[in-house]
């Protein structure tokens, strides 16, 4: 896949995942715009690291801090991607609420109030909304002059399979599928394409460093592929989405998690 000339913002990208994503998109060319909350010398390390895997391609990246809950934040987030590089072609909403998997310290439905899910909602269908209302002006404008034009939400594949009852994340995530699919009958007669792609349990990254070791051996014994996704396995369906060889679906949920889940 070629992202040369292209623009690509992606959220939560200081590490895990996001990184990973981020390293791809400058692998294959792109100039690639990686927000952080707080942690300033894990971006940095993910800039260079996006430079180095971009030499040969031409990719580039700077980093971006900013709160994809705050509205003001992700415009200015974005007026600075595009200072910077002219344009913008592509979103990865990657970011949320900092979360612990880890089944043995999980709160119960009964221990659960609304702020838990109000809390998750904001970081996912929050940070979703706030961050495609500021990009999607440039977003529709690449749809129009170049055909490209192209978001992505990390869901997870708990909407459809709860191994574990993380109500309030997977909740939450259930949200983000059902924004994803409205906005992307919207967007899609003005030529912006919105996907999910739905990852299963991912190690490692911070979120899953606290699981046990033996319940990871448990998933990975039965995932069909015989293991955990890894960041970088995220990466290339979310490029894939982003592409011009997905270029006709939209509204789609592509399930990452080694088969465990088969629709």
């Amino acid at each position: 896949m070629d992202f040369k000339g292209q623009v690509v913002l992606v959220t939560g990208a200081g590490r895990g995942i996001g990184a990973a994503i981020a390293r791809a998109f400058a692998a294959e060319g792109a100039a690639v715009g990686i927000n952080y909350l707080q942690d300033e010398a894990a971006a940095t390390q993910a800039v260079s690291e996006c430079q180095r895997a971009g030499e040969a391609a031409g990719g580039d990246a700077i980093a971006l801090r900013g709160d994809v809950t705050r509205p003001e934040d992700c415009h200015r987030m974005v007026d600075e991607l595009v200072a910077a590089f002219g344009r913008l072609d592509v979103l990865v909403n990657n970011a949320f609420r900092p979360y612990d998997f880890n089944p043995e310290q999980r709160q119960p439905f009964e221990a659960l109030t609304l702020a838990h899910y109000q809390a998750q909602f904001e970081g996912a269908v929050g940070g979703a909304l706030h961050m495609t209302q500021a990009a999607l002006p440039h977003l529709r404008r690449q749809a129009l002059s170049a055909g490209a034009g192209a978001i992505v939400n990390v869901a997870t594949n708990l909407v459809e399979h709860p191994v574990v009852p993380y109500h309030d994340y997977a909740t939450a995530k259930s949200a983000l599928v059902g924004l994803s699919r409205n906005l992307a009958a919207e967007l899609g007669p003005q030529g912006v394409r919105v996907n999910c792609v739905a990852p299963g349990l991912v190690h490692p990254t911070r979120g899953s460093e606290g699981t046990r070791a033996s319940f990871r051996d448990e998933l990975a014994a039965a995932t069909p592929l015989r293991r955990l996704a890894r960041p970088e396995d995220v990466a290339g369906p979310v490029l894939f989405l982003a592409s011009a060889w997905s270029g006709f679906m939209t509204g789609q949920v592509l399930l990452v998690d080694g088969g465990l889940v088969m629709r």
